[in-house]
């Protein structure tokens, strides 16, 4: 049996979120997403304190395809660190930090309307 790492190859609006996941075309996720023009991604961070290039490696590498970054922080805002916000300006990104479900919620609009919107979402209860 092969495991592979989470991965939705397209894009789609988010359906639910809580309970530590994510509901999305008709499947389910444990855990942070990554949300880019490729698809829908598994994340490995579990708070903002991993919030770092690393991170968010496969958004940098989309960025041609990006114009804003909705990050979501879970229950509560938390700031981005200024070297990251810094390259994300670099990178012509708007990254804007907020809960994950005002993220999850503004998500859906901008893809709704089109938009070059990626999402970068921690788990909440």
């Amino acid at each position: 049996m092969e495991i592979r790492k989470a991965h939705f190859p397209g894009r789609a609006p988010l359906e639910a979120y809580g309970n530590q996941g994510f509901r999305f075309a008709n499947m389910s996720h444990r855990g942070a997403l990554l949300c880019v023009p490729s698809g829908i991604y598994g994340w490995d961070v579990t708070d903002s304190s991993g919030f770092g290039e690393e991170a968010f490696q496969r958004v940098f590498e989309e960025q041609a395809d990006i114009e804003v970054l909705l990050v979501g922080t879970g229950v509560e805002l938390k700031p981005l660190p200024e070297d990251l916000k810094a390259m994300f300006r670099e990178a012509g990104i708007l990254a804007d930090p907020m809960s994950t479900g005002a993220a999850v919620r503004t998500y859906n609009v901008l893809l709704s309307e089109d938009r070059a919107v990626a999402a970068a979402l921690l788990a909440v209860d």
